[in-house]
């Protein structure tokens, strides 16, 4: 570890739901859930006031839906999503050049290369704290919560501490004073199935984890595991900040709090990945040869399947098909515990229409919308099948109508169109109701940035 806390771990709060409250003002201090709104969505996010139900990620929004049927289920809107986070991002990377983006709401940040003064406790607290204030200001209003310590693992354990907007700062030698108390389960990748054998074997703590041999760690969990929980109970992590690198493969994967058995569930969860994977290859002008469907079981093995195109592509639907019939031939009997999309063999060119017979995009359900929403109080007007095809559309999307201006689509189904208008910067605006192909009403999309003039 190092001598001094300077690493910093931010992790924004219910990011997804944050910046869908933060954007129609009528959900602020509402529960919002943002995933799959269909009956085999999947949450991607929920805020706090949909957590205080139950709600959580990668439940099933069919369950979501029972233990709070009050709230605003959204299908999410990556470009707001990215923009707050390019927003984010830049803020760190003022402050220091070595910064890890580790999503697009939480990332590692280098004190160490931040050019400040010292490193000692008050001079790394404020600017911890200056960090949060400017990612609240940039952000217009999301909070961020924090922790810094001498390590990447227990930075990123502090910033889950305080949850929400706080911050953690880990004094040099309180590490294991911090540690020892916690389940065994704060250190990443000791999931339900590890945890389950750590009990069998009397192992509740952290504390009482240490006290274990390595070579008793590699009988109980396996050789990797083991010798990674021998050195996290000892908070023994030197692993650097890395700061970005050109991509070779772009990826989304999760891990879950319970293992995952339903296959319909995986399928759900899979799709909205490949979508998620087309989204971030588009917005990177790539495209991708190779489909990869990395699985990881209950007992912690891992798996991986791939799939080779004979051309490029960036379409949701060609690689969602893919990695469900990976999916297909895999045995998931015993439950799963992560579960990630991937595409590499990236090129800068797509072959057209090559995968048109693939099915319509509608097979790639939004995912990553990770987030839940707030409820509104009045009802919804069949929300759960709206979904964009070019003349519908989905929950939370951002509309224009020529005569009442900007909102979000509320709800939609039976050939009607419901709209509350209303943006970040107006307070809660009226509803009303078109029908789906009302001349007047289209999709809103920010608009560019100007490109400077090449003369």
């Amino acid at each position: 570890m190092r001598a001094h806390a300077s690493v910093l771990h931010l992790d924004l709060d219910a990011f997804f739901a944050a910046v869908e409250q933060r954007d129609k003002p009528s959900l602020r201090g509402k529960p919002v859930v943002v995933g799959g709104t269909g009956g085999r969505g999947v949450v991607s996010t929920a805020s706090y006031e949909a957590r205080a139900y139950g709600v959580r990620s990668a439940m099933s929004t069919r369950e979501a839906r029972a233990r709070c049927p009050h709230a605003a289920y959204l299908t999410g809107r990556f470009e707001a999503y990215r923009a707050t986070s390019a927003a984010v991002m830049a803020v760190l990377r003022a402050c220091s050049p070595l910064v890890e983006p580790l999503s697009l709401d939480e990332a590692f940040v280098d004190l160490a290369e931040a050019g400040l003064p010292d490193l000692e406790l008050p001079t790394v607290t404020a600017q911890a704290e200056e960090l949060r204030a400017r990612v609240h200001e940039v952000t217009g209003g999301l909070t961020a919560s924090v922790g810094v310590a001498s390590s990447k693992f227990l930075a990123k354990i502090a910033s889950d501490l305080r949850k929400p907007d706080g911050l953690v700062v880990v004094e040099p030698g309180t590490e294991l004073a911090m540690l020892r108390p916690m389940h065994v389960s704060v250190i990443p990748g000791v999931g339900p199935a590890t945890v389950e054998r750590l009990r069998r074997a009397g192992i509740h703590t952290v504390a009482e984890l240490e006290r274990i041999s390595q070579d008793e760690l590699v009988r109980l969990v396996g050789k990797a595991l083991g010798q990674g929980l021998f050195h996290l109970a000892r908070a023994e992590d030197d692993r650097p900040v890395v700061a970005d690198r050109e991509a070779k493969s772009v990826s989304v994967e999760g891990t879950y709090e319970n293992d995952l058995t339903d296959r319909q569930q995986m399928a759900a969860i899979v799709t909205r990945q490949s979508g998620e994977v087309a989204r971030r290859m588009r917005g990177g002008g790539v495209s991708g040869r190779t489909i990869t469907l990395k699985v990881r079981l209950y007992d912690f093995t891992t798996l991986s399947r791939s799939s080779t195109l004979p051309a490029p592509t960036d379409d949701p639907a060609t690689i969602a098909r893919l990695a469900r019939t990976l999916l297909d031939d895999l045995d998931t009997s015993g439950g799963v515990r992560l579960l990630g999309v991937g595409v590499s063999g990236l090129a800068d060119w797509i072959q057209e229409d090559l995968f048109a017979a693939a099915g319509p995009e509608e097979d790639a359900e939004t995912e990553e919308p990770t987030a839940d929403e707030a409820a509104t109080p009045e009802p919804e007007p069949d929300q759960a099948g709206a979904r964009w095809t070019g003349s519908s559309w989905s929950p939370g999307m951002d509309v224009v109508h020529t005569e009442h201006g900007r909102g979000w689509v509320w709800g939609a189904g039976k050939g009607v169109v419901t709209v509350r208008f209303e943006t970040a910067e107006t307070p809660p605006g009226p509803v009303r109701s078109f029908r789906a192909d009302d001349p007047g009403l289209s999709r809103w999309r920010p608009p560019q940035p100007e490109q400077p003039d090449p003369q």
